[in-house]
């Protein structure tokens, strides 16, 4: 009765289950493994103790950037240089923008420094000047923006002055030097007398991309899932068909089917 298993057309479906259930059980092993993966960096960055508090460091003992020295305080000497403004960013459910100054640093490297952020928009809200002279700024040490990054713009288009996302990358077009792949955010803004009735607030540092159980830690379970349910079902269809062709094979033996004639 199932002499049919060795025909041509058999051949080739049993060909296929047997390559795409241990392709779906590899497939979904190695998704599940990515957010067992995403859920241990997490606990180890949850055990960490707050980067903020930790002692500052100079900037070019922490770079580069990583889940170990995101956070932490670095600190930098140098002159500011060229100021922009980041627009579409939001502190406290508020819309506003980041007020970004290059530090000039001794070795020629500008380090983008996130003094502070205000309300409204740029052009409209009175922008503090950046202190003259030779400064040492302590800032949480942040890695460069993507086009992942919450609040980044990259359609371009942006008026001169303005800037849509905070990385070496973006800059390099537009200063004449060198940029440091990373950036730091004042824990504290003094925005002084003109900068309007709300002032220039601090922007907190953000956590690490990657160190929490974001969206995307999620969706590799229900991926998880996906090529399980997948690989289940190829093993269904394959019973399903297979006792479909043995019925009808049974039926023409008994002279069931119209086959028998």
């Amino acid at each position: 009765m199932y002499r049919f298993l060795l025909t041509p057309r058999w051949w080739g479906i049993n060909l296929f289950v047997v390559l795409a259930i241990p392709f779906c059980v590899l497939m979904g092993t190695w998704q599940l493994g990515r957010f067992e993966d995403r859920v241990q960096t997490h606990e180890k960055a949850e055990a960490r103790p707050d980067p903020g508090t930790r002692s500052p460091k100079p900037l070019d003992a922490l770079l580069p950037v990583s889940m170990d020295t995101s956070g932490r305080p670095a600190v930098a000497t140098g002159t500011y240089a060229d100021q922009f403004l980041v627009p579409g960013r939001k502190l406290d459910d508020r819309d506003g923008f980041y007020v970004l100054d290059l530090l000039r640093t001794d070795s020629g490297k500008a380090l983008p420094v996130v003094r502070g952020w205000l309300a409204g928009t740029p052009g409209r809200a009175e922008v503090p000047p950046a202190p003259t002279g030779e400064v040492t700024v302590t800032g949480d040490l942040q890695a460069s923006e993507n086009s992942g990054t919450t609040g980044v713009d990259v359609s371009g288009g942006l008026p001169e002055g303005q800037l849509g996302m905070i990385s070496a990358a973006s800059l390099v077009n537009l200063v004449p030097y060198d940029v440091y792949d990373a950036w730091v955010t004042l824990p504290s803004a003094s925005a002084g007398k003109d900068a309007g009735a709300d002032g220039m607030k601090p922007v907190p540092a953000a956590a690490a991309q990657g160190s929490g159980l974001d969206l995307k830690a999620f969706q590799n379970l229900g991926y998880t899932g996906e090529w399980f349910v997948f690989g289940g079902f190829v093993l269904f269809m394959w019973f399903r068909l297979l006792r479909r062709e043995a019925e009808a094979a049974r039926d023409v033996r008994l002279g069931l089917a119209a086959d028998a004639d």
